[in-house]
This record gives C-alpha cells, sequence and structure tokens, in this order.
C-alpha cells in the first residue's frame, strides 16, 4: 500500500497541495504521514507518526517552503511502525541529498544492505525505502543516470517519488505492481499514486508512468526515460480493483468503483442467494453489495454502521471491553432483526473480523447470514507491498469452502471466480497480478519476507 504524491510547481504552495494530495490518499497508510520540500538549495522534511491531520497544522505548513515537494502515508511492509521508518526518508549522501517516498516492497532487501553495509554506507532505519535513496545518494553520475542505475538493481515492486537538486523525480518498477499517474496543474507537474489525489488538488490527469519509466520534472519541463524494458509479463496488483484503491480512483483506464459494482453482479449471478436485505461490510465492500443487491433484485440496506474514527491502530481496550472486539469498529441495525441478509465483503484473510461479523448478525435478530466474497479465497503471501498474514494464519489456505464457512458460521459462502474477478477490471488476465490469490507470482520470491526481519534483536 503507501500513497506517495510529488510536485514541482515554482509560484505554487507546494507543501499545501503535498498535504491535500497525501489526505485523498489517507485510505493507503495511516501509520504515518510526511512531507520534504525543496527551495533555494535547502531540502526541509517533516514527519512523524499519526495521520495527515494529526502530523501537520497550519503553523507546520506555513513553515514549508520550496518549489518542490513530496509526500508518503506509510503502511508498513519492511520495517516497522516506528519513527525512524517514517517517510520520506532523507539520505545525506556522499555525493548529494535524496529526500524519497517509496510505495512498494523489494525482494533483494538483504542483498543490497550488505553492498551497502561493504561500502561503508551507513543505514539508519530498517525499512526498504532507504535503500533506494542511498543508491541514489551516494552514485557519483548526474541524478537522472543515478537514479537508472539504482532502478537496475532493484527487484520487486517500487512506485516512488523523490526530490534532489531541486528536481521532482519519479519511477516504477518494470511489472508496473503499484500505481503512479502523472498530472498538470497549470503549470506544475504533479505525480501521485491515485487519481483521486489529482482531483482534489484540481490537477488534470496526463497520463501513468509507464513500468520501468522514470520521470523528472524540473525548470526545463517534464523528461520521460524509459529505464527498463516493461516487464513481459505486466502485474498491476489485482488488490487494488477490489479493495486498495479509492473507489473513485481510475487505474489503467479503469474506474474503480464501477469495477466493484461488476464484481457484485457477477458475484450474484455465479452465487444467487434467497435472502430479505443485502448489507456492506464497510467499505470496500459497499460497491460489490450494490451491485449484488441490483443484480437479484434485494434491497440493499447499510445494515452495519462503521465507526469512522476507528484507524488501523488505536487505543485497545481493557479486559473489561475487549470481549466486545469488533463492536469498536461496526454495529448492525435494528432492520437486519427477522431478515435473512447477505453481507458481502471484498475478501477474507484470517477470518477473525467475519467470524465475528456473523456473531454479531446473528445476535442482532437475523435469522440466515449469506456470506459473499467479491475476490477468490486468499492463499499466498505478498511480497509486492500488501502486509498480508503468513499462509498458516490464512483461513482459506488448505481449507474447503465448506471447511471455511464451518469457521465464520455462515449461513452460506461463496467467492468471485477468478474468470469474475478479471473480467469485472475489464483487464486482461496477463496484465494482472493474482499471485496471492493463485500463488503464480510474476517473480523469483524469497523463502522468508517478515516485515520485521531486520530489526534489531532486543533481550
Amino acid at each position: 500500500m503507501c500513497g506517495v504524491f510529488g510536485i514541482y510547481g515554482p509560484g505554487h504552495d507546494v507543501a499545501r497541495l503535498t498535504y491535500f494530495g497525501l489526505f485523498a490518499l489517507q485510505h493507503r497508510g495511516q501509520e504515518s504521514a510526511g512531507i520534504a520540500v525543496s527551495g533555494d538549495g535547502r531540502l526541509t522534511a517533516l514527519r512523524d507518526l499519526g495521520l495527515v491531520s494529526q502530523v501537520f497544522d497550519e503553523q507546520k505548513l506555513r513553515g514549508l517552503h520550496g518549489e518542490v515537494a513530496i509526500g508518503h502515508n506509510r503502511y508498513s511492509t519492511t520495517g516497522s511502525s516506528q519513527w525512524a521508518n517514517a517517510q520520506p526518508l532523507v539520505q545525506h549522501g556522499r555525493v548529494r541529498t535524496v529526500a524519497l517516498g517509496h510505495n512498494g516492497n523489494l525482494i533483494n532487501v538483504g542483498e543490497l544492505r550488505d553492498e551497502l553495509g561493504a561500502s561503508g554506507i551507513r543505514l539508519g532505519t530498517t525499512s526498504d525505502s532507504e535503500l533506494v535513496a542511498a543508491l541514489i545518494a551516494n552514485d557519483a553520475a548526474p541524478l537522472a543516470e543515478a537514479t537508472a542505475s539504482a532502478m537496475r538493481r532493484l527487484d520487486g515492486a517500487y512506485s516512488i517519488v523523490a526530490l534532489s537538486e531541486g528536481r521532482l523525480v519519479a519511477f516504477r518498477d518494470a511489472h508496473g505492481f503499484r500505481p503512479l499517474v502523472i498530472g498538470k496543474l497549470e503549470d506544475a507537474w504533479v505525480v501521485a499514486s491515485e487519481t483521486c489525489a489529482l482531483d482534489l488538488v484540481g490537477a488534470e490527469r496526463v497520463r501513468e508512468v509507464a513500468p520501468g519509466e522514470l520521470v523528472i520534472a524540473d525548470g526545463d519541463g517534464l523528461e520521460a526515460i524509459q529505464v527498463l524494458d516493461p516487464a513481459e509479463r505486466s502485474a498491476l496488483c489485482i488488490w487494488e480493483y477490489f479493495y486498495l484503491a479509492r473507489p473513485d480512483s481510475d487505474l489503467a483506464g479503469v474506474e474503480v468503483h464501477g469495477a466493484r459494482v461488476r464484481m457484485g453482479q457477477r458475484l450474484a449471478q455465479e452465487a444467487p442467494a434467497e435472502a430479505d436485505l443485502v448489507l456492506p461490510i464497510p467499505d470496500s465492500g459497499i460497491p460489490a453489495a450494490i451491485g449484488f443487491a441490483r443484480e437479484l433484485g434485494i434491497p440493499f440496506t447499510e445494515g452495519l454502521i462503521k465507526n469512522r474514527y476507528v484507524q488501523r491502530t488505536f487505543i485497545q481496550p481493557g479486559q473489561e471491553l475487549r470481549k466486545q472486539g469488533i463492536k469498536l469498529k461496526y454495529h448492525p441495525v435494528a432492520e437486519v432483526s427477522g431478515k435473512r441478509v447477505v453481507a458481502v465483503d471484498d475478501s477474507i484473510v484470517r477470518g477473525n473480523t467475519t467470524e465475528q461479523i456473523v456473531r454479531m448478525l446473528f445476535e442482532a435478530g437475523a435469522t440466515e447470514v449469506h456470506v459473499r466474497i467479491s475476490s477468490p479465497p486468499v492463499v499466498g503471501q505478498c511480497f509486492y507491498g500488501i502486509d498480508l498474514a503468513d499462509p498458516a494464519e490464512m483461513i482459506a489456505a488448505g481449507r474447503t469452502v465448506e471447511e471455511v464457512r464451518e469457521r465464520i458460521g455462515a449461513t452460506s459462502l461463496a467467492y468471485l471466480s477468478h474468470d469474475g474477478l478479471v473480467e469485472a477490471t475489464q483487464r486482461p488476465a496477463s496484465t494482472l497480478c493474482r499471485a496471492c490469490l493463485t500463488g503464480d507470482y510474476p517473480t523469483d520470491v524469497p523463502a522468508e519476507a517478515a516485515k520485521n526481519r531486520f530489526e534489531p534483536v532486543r533481550t
């Protein structure tokens, strides 16, 4: 996940525009947020743990002056959630200073850490992103060549924004695992993880950064360099379509909301249910539930009310409240009482949340709870930027659909087929990464990829 944003815009309030760009991308990461600006030969960065609105206020934004800025919302996949790993990371190298924000996950982290360590380059974090900044900051070649050289050494997923020498830099891996789009705001160039960020700041979408492409914005305009040949197998993450991206974003020419509605319609065709109400498990289950209800003509209801103020990290309840569990986040409405309901969600990973929601709906008086999932079973790890559970913790790994149904306590359970999911995206299957659903990975993957594997061992 993670959200990245960058702007080269002399004469614009680049820090404020970046703040609002990050606000639009808050759904991609809630652990930390940061902005780095460059102007008059000076680079300033401010980053901290928390949401964008918690890290920045008016006073802090007024102190960030410059002509170019980048921003980052973090969702950790390599390196723990601590201040040192918050981004943009700033690397003061032997040749130049680089600020960098990264969305994705590198596979050859151990190898690169060993190489940099042998060269006497000191690393201050346990994040894979710092390795990229260090490669660029310590390369004596001009900035474009140094960045291109770093790209050739990276293996895995990366959509990256950086600033150095007063220029905005953005680049993407050869498979295109993670989205990255270019926009234009009057005379300013903008790059962002999703089009929703361009829309919020008033920028017009120009095009996507191509897989393997490097773009640099400066006073001469936008330079585009195809550093790596696009991989024979392009691999935009399928999770972007059914979970990660904001519904109002456009991915590879396809509106996400429309794709999710089509997933729900196809799911209703494949696995209909006799029911009185269709309700979503908010938020990413909403469009699919709309499609499911529309296809079968079953009334749609909100059904479960979500507490919008509960984030991925929140104050843990004491023992007295711990048994309430999922009620911190969801609560059913009285309308479900005495009804046969269909609960639609985008995915099931561990199954804990789904099990608790099913139980909650029965306790609220539902007579039947049919669970419908707008993706196939999740059975494998992601090595490209999603912090999925170990396969041993995945409820669908090694279990039949009926066995999963029994575990979650539902009246019935059905998943969307692989063909149905792909068709809903209106993209060829060959352009999508579905490794966590199929076990077919686009690249060689490491045997061990725990995100905290480079943390110092404390005794």
